[in-house]
């Protein structure tokens, strides 16, 4: 568990607002979005890319520009939850912001982004104080989204034989599982969450072949490349090599099956 947390505080520190995305981003708090525009501070692209970054943090954070640089504004930030910090987007460019990490409190608050970065025990809250009706009281998008960071089990049983020695809320406990019970009535659902293994999709072979051919050539000598290809299909067409079997037809007659009483048609006759 501490090789995990250590491993996990190394990626956050490695973390700058060129790799920044929606995911990651989840992960970090507030004084490291103001240690990494620090650090950002020399980049002559900072404020050009400025609005980009911002975007990003955006969807992890609540952003608020402090323009009454005073001290009980301030406070009234701090009171808020804020934390308040100062970056420089070039020599004449300074912004004082307060920054707040959204809190995921009900369930609509998750997302594809997040799901991954909260705990199965943080999973478990969020649904117990949303909602009252069991899982399947859930829209579908909200199961998919769930579905996608953790396994989720659930079973309904009456009370008295919930926590049966050897049944499945035993074994499940037992295999890591946090539990959320919801009573209904004499019965009680119970809702097993256990976060979800990251699983990096491998690349195929021939992808993985093809994308680095590709990033040695440019626009210009993919075109001439093509035209290449389109080239050499043309040539393959010889229109003098064509001959009598070419055009013959894939069926065949037997000429005793020709009616030689058929009527003669005149020209006159096709009008």
């Amino acid at each position: 568990m501490k090789e995990q947390k250590e491993q996990k505080n190394q990626e956050q520190k490695t973390i700058t607002l060129k790799t920044l995305n929606k995911s990651c981003v989840w992960d970090i708090q507030e004084n490291d979005i103001f240690r990494m525009y620090e650090v950002a501070e020399r980049d002559a692209d900072l404020k050009e890319n400025y609005r980009h970054y911002m975007d990003i943090v955006r969807s992890a954070f609540e952003i608020e520009e402090v323009k009454v640089d005073k001290p009980e504004v301030l406070k009234k930030y701090e009171d808020r939850g804020f934390k308040i910090g100062t970056i420089k987007l070039d020599e004449n460019t300074r912004l004082k912001l307060a920054l707040k990490k959204r809190p995921i409190m009900r369930v609509t608050d998750l997302t594809y982004e997040n799901i991954r970065h909260i705990s199965a025990a943080k999973l478990l809250e969020v649904l117990d104080r949303n909602f009252g009706g069991g899982w399947d009281s859930l829209s579908q998008s909200i199961q998919d989204i769930i579905e996608s960071g953790f396994e989720i089990s659930t079973t309904t049983l009456p009370q008295d034989r919930l926590h049966k020695s050897g049944g499945m809320y035993e074994k499940k406990v037992d295999d890591g599982f946090d539990v959320l019970e919801i009573p209904k009535g004499t019965w009680v659902e119970a809702i097993f969450a256990k976060k979800k293994p990251m699983v990096e999709k491998p690349k195929m072979k021939y992808e993985e072949e093809m994308s680095e051919d590709e990033e040695e050539l440019d626009d210009e000598a993919i075109e001439e490349r093509d035209d290449e290809y389109d080239d050499d299909d043309d040539d393959d067409f010889d229109e003098d090599k064509l001959t009598e079997e070419s055009y013959r037809t894939t069926f065949e007659t037997d000429p005793d099956d020709l009616s030689l009483d058929a009527a003669e048609v005149s020209d006159d006759d096709e009008y």
